[in-house]
């Protein structure tokens, strides 16, 4: 689905560096190329370093300023290295988004394997928490940076055949809210994003499950990954001020229409 009726954002990130996780696909791919878009250095994070390289190619081809790099976001050890690598290319890390998430696995507690559920928990909260911790130093020293974490509905409502994913996000929901508490008077500021059912791979999982409702929305109905990375270039700009440390739904009327997307 193209991304059509987005507003054009007057935002100016040059000089900014910004790091995104899950950017080889999907919503963080175009988050980081939506924040290049807008002059911002990107360092592109997920597993697929292979992936990853290419969206920062594209976006270099466009003129942009983007890294790639390998990294499990479940490793405390390389995303401490990440962000290091970012210091060391690009001298400051001003935006973070926490973007890298897994939807599985998919099913009953019941039927649900242990390890499978557990590791769904360390990439959506603990990779996250892992990531703040790294970009925190440079964020407190600087007196500013804004945090973004990819929420979802899922963090405030249970659904079937979800409960790792459910659980995850909604530790990560009070993740932003401890981040604001400890770290907002520090200049940090911090938000939870839910992007809406978007037309990504996780959601191509999600339908062949068959699970729940969530799963039986037409491909046809669903947001293209777009219009969630403008909404998240929104947030990273002065705009953002007024969602520090809250969680903002992209449903949200007045959202929409200060992101420049369609009502």
């Amino acid at each position: 689905m193209a991304a059509s009726g987005l507003k054009p954002l007057d935002l100016d990130f040059a000089g900014r560096v910004a790091i995104v996780t899950g950017a080889s696909r999907g919503i963080g791919a175009a988050a980081a190329a939506s924040l290049a878009a807008h002059g911002a250095r990107v360092v592109l994070a997920a597993r697929d370093g292979a992936a990853c390289d290419r969206v920062a190619a594209a976006i270099a081809e466009r003129g942009g300023a983007a890294l790639a790099v390998s990294c499990d976001i479940a490793d405390a050890a390389a995303v401490a290295a990440l962000a290091d690598t970012a210091r060391r290319h690009f001298g400051s890390i001003d935006f973070l988004i926490n973007n890298a998430a897994i939807v599985g696995p998919i099913g009953r507690i019941g039927d649900t394997d242990p390890g499978a559920w557990a590791q769904a928990i360390a990439v959506n909260a603990v990779g996250a928490f892992y990531a703040i911790r790294a970009v925190l130093p440079s964020m407190v020293a600087a007196g500013s940076g804004t945090i973004v974490n990819v929420s979802s509905g899922a963090a405030h409502r249970a659904l079937e055949g979800w409960s790792a994913y459910c659980a995850s996000k909604a530790a990560l929901a009070m993740l932003t809210k401890s981040v604001a508490e400890e770290y907002g008077a520090a200049g940090i500021r911090v938000m939870g994003f839910g992007p809406g059912v978007v037309d990504t791979e996780m959601q191509a999982l999600n339908r062949a499950s068959g699970m729940n409702a969530v799963s039986r929305i037409p491909r046809s109905e669903l947001a293209p990954p777009e219009y969630p990375a403008q909404g998240i270039a929104f947030l990273c700009g002065p705009g953002g001020a007024a969602w520090h440390g809250r969680e903002v739904a992209i449903r949200e009327p007045t959202f929409r229409v200060s992101a420049g997307l369609p009502e």
